[in-house]
């Protein structure tokens, strides 16, 4: 099944660099029928471009302190001199949206 997901540039980039191979979102109704082996379109909201992920492995948590505590920082986005904090999840998503549905570590590897 292929799934289509909007990316800010930053996150685009690092995925289509391989640096960041862990997409983070929330356990939703759209996202929990994400499966391995399924594909993810990421549409740059920058610029527009399309990037094909294959799923590998898919990590669901409780909430993002669970998901950051057992991911490198790396692989879900931040840079080596940048401290990985879960509260900068709160940008995107509330606290009661993560209590309800839970977070996904969807891990992805570039077409």
């Amino acid at each position: 099944m292929k799934h289509k997901m909007n990316l800010w540039d930053e996150s685009f980039n690092k995925i289509k660099d391989g640096t960041k191979t862990i997409e983070m979102r929330l356990c939703d109704e759209k996202r929990s029928l994400i499966i391995v082996g399924d594909i993810i379109e990421f549409t740059n909201t920058k610029t527009n471009e399309i990037l094909e992920c294959l799923v590998t492995n898919l990590y669901k948590y409780k909430n993002f302190d669970e998901l950051y505590k057992r991911h490198d920082k790396i692989k879900i986005g931040y840079s080596d001199y940048e401290i990985a904090n879960p509260d900068d999840m709160l940008a995107y998503y509330s606290i009661e949206k993560i209590k309800k549905y839970g977070v996904l570590g969807i891990e992805i590897l570039v077409k």
